[in-house]
């Protein structure tokens, strides 16, 4: 029997479960790339389009787990010496944790784990996890990549059209019963000819650029590695070298790369003035690669039109963070991963996961990050360590 710790974020205020909108949600069983849908041996001890993510809903797994004799706790109390996190963590062998909702592994945390083996990450995005610390402690670092990488895409459409169209502020004036067309329409542009750059272009940026082809809009990007000629032939793309070339071309500017050491805050004051005046900024990565107070003080001066992201440090973030209330946002908590569709893949990717590990069979190289005392699969792709 193993004891498996499950962080998850808290219920819908208006209690569990909720009135589902739809009946069903697509089956998808395959991505883009080719790689297929997450594929548990286990029945699925949900049905897809439930909300999973929370508590409550503890991505379906209660069944599984008591089946084959282990130990499951879900809590959303994380934060603090005196959290459920920290009560279970040191006899826990699997952490299971939310790039929404992070328990925070750090290296302290890393260092009270004496039976951890195994840190997953139900979605994408494993900088709550400690990688450096825990690749030296011997832990399986993995996350379901891929199951959400559509959804968050789709948010970046959105925000992308919310802020150059001025949605959020005309909605809001038909809300109050106005009908102020000229107030609606003074900040509102069309997206088509407007430059469109990514910063990162793996399977999240890609898929931004994939979807905004359609709108006619020029697309740039940067990357470590340069893409297939085909795909920069197919999609029209321009290279750049790095971030500065790419910010001062276009008009919009998208962040898509992970968080280690080199990307924090690099987008700080200095990089923000070589944008255009009237940019703007996209960001569903991480909330540390920018500098938090230098955007608030780029969108009051104008020089940045909006910013729009659904990531913050830290999360949940607090009533009072400067974000919440900043001119020219559009922002949402962190829900663009999310979605009901999304929960049905990651909660399946996640089982898939734990059979393997308590299997003894190999996890797949998309899922791992950290393996064997280093970076593998997926991680080795897009960290680094320390």
């Amino acid at each position: 029997m193993a004891r498996i710790l499950c962080v998850l974020y808290p219920d819908p205020e208006s209690g569990y479960p909720p009135t589902y909108t739809r009946d069903d949600i697509p089956v998808i069983t395959q991505y883009a790339n080719g790689q297929t849908a997450p594929l548990p041996e286990a029945d699925l001890g949900f049905k897809p389009g439930q909300l999973l993510g929370c508590v409550s809903g503890e991505l379906g797994l209660r069944s599984w787990a008591e089946s084959q004799g282990h130990e499951l706790i879900v809590t959303s109390d994380k934060d603090g010496s005196d959290s459920e996190f920290e009560k279970y963590l040191p006899e826990a062998e699997v952490v299971i944790s939310q790039p929404f909702w992070p328990a925070y592994l750090t290296k302290e945390r890393i260092a009270k784990a004496h039976n951890l083996k195994l840190a997953l990450t139900a979605g994408i995005g494993s900088d709550h996890v400690d990688l450096d610390a825990a690749a030296k402690a011997g832990i399986t670092v993995a996350e379901v990549t891929g199951s959400n990488s559509i959804s968050v895409a789709e948010h970046v459409v959105m925000m992308v059209l919310s802020l150059v169209r001025n949605y959020l502020p005309s909605h809001q004036i038909a809300v109050n019963g106005g009908w102020d067309i000229a107030d609606c329409v003074s900040r509102s542009y069309d997206v088509e000819g407007m430059h469109f750059g990514t910063i990162g272009a793996g399977r999240i940026g890609l898929a931004v650029l994939r979807r905004l082809k359609a709108f006619d809009m020029p697309l740039h990007y940067t990357q470590r590695h340069q893409l297939d000629p085909t795909i920069e032939s197919e999609l029209g793309l321009t290279y750049h070298p790095d971030a500065e070339s790419l910010a001062r071309s276009v008009d919009i500017v998208n962040l898509q790369v992970p968080l280690y050491p080199s990307t924090e805050r690099f987008f700080n004051r200095e990089m923000l003035a070589k944008m255009k005046r009237g940019s703007y900024l996209i960001n569903t990565a991480r909330a540390q690669l920018v500098d938090q107070d230098a955007v608030v003080e780029a969108l009051e001066s104008g020089h940045l039109a909006g910013y729009a992201g659904d990531v913050w440090y830290p999360q949940p973030a607090p009533s009072n963070h400067p974000w919440r209330n900043m001119p020219w946002n559009g922002m949402t908590p962190h829900m663009s991963g999310t979605s009901l569709s999304a929960q049905a893949r990651y909660a399946a990717g996640t089982l898939e996961i734990l059979e393997c590990f308590f299997g003894h069979s190999p996890i797949r190289e998309d899922y791992l990050i950290v393996d064997n005392g280093g970076l593998a699969g997926t991680g080795a792709k897009s960290y680094k360590l320390n």
